[in-house]
């Protein structure tokens, strides 16, 4: 994944936080741009690390709503964290009979509002190390301290870790993840 760091004061606190803020105009995702002045599909489109992610949206009837006003903060796996789940499940979900699945699926990584990095991590640390957002879905996700970063955590106990953040939308923020969040 190509990621560039945008301000020269995040540079050393990103890296060693084992993520890339992306808090000032385009930030690469994916080896493309990520336009501040396009909507969340306009963008993910572009990512070749969200090829997966914009295929089920598509699949899954979502990708006008996600093209919408918002604003929307996006947990984004990338594609890889597809991989990662158990075989044949991205091929079941993609299925049209399963679209209500996929949509649940989906709006499990997306919370209404335009939550930065700095917001979050301002929650967590006045919640003792945990915070939980409702979700587009309807049920919570944990968002967590794990050292200096953040990790969101699934009802289920499973964690992703925030790899690019702060890439900021028209309609939003987009967070990339390593893995699928799971209602």
């Amino acid at each position: 994944m190509t990621l560039k760091l945008l301000t020269a004061g995040c540079c050393a606190a990103a890296l060693s936080l084992g993520m890339v803020q992306a808090d000032h105009g385009p930030t690469d995702v994916g080896g493309a741009a990520m336009l501040p002045e396009r909507n969340i599909i306009q963008n993910a489109v572009n990512s070749g690390d969200h090829e997966t992610l914009v295929a089920a949206v598509q699949a899954a009837g979502l990708a006008e709503v996600l093209q919408g006003e918002g604003p929307f903060t996006v947990f984004a796996p990338v594609d890889a964290a597809f991989q990662r789940l158990p075989e044949g499940t991205v091929e079941t979900l993609l299925r049209p009979e399963n679209q209500d699945q996929l949509q649940t699926v989906l709006t499990y990584h997306v919370v209404p509002g335009n939550l930065t990095r700095d917001d979050l991590w301002e929650a967590v640390m006045a919640r003792d190390g945990a915070a939980s957002f409702a979700t587009v879905q309807g049920e919570r996700l944990t968002v967590m301290r794990n050292g200096n970063n953040l990790k969101v955590m699934d009802r289920n106990g499973n964690s992703a870790n925030l790899s690019v953040v702060d890439v900021a939308q028209a309609n939003g923020v987009i967070h990339v993840v390593d893995r699928v969040l799971l209602p």
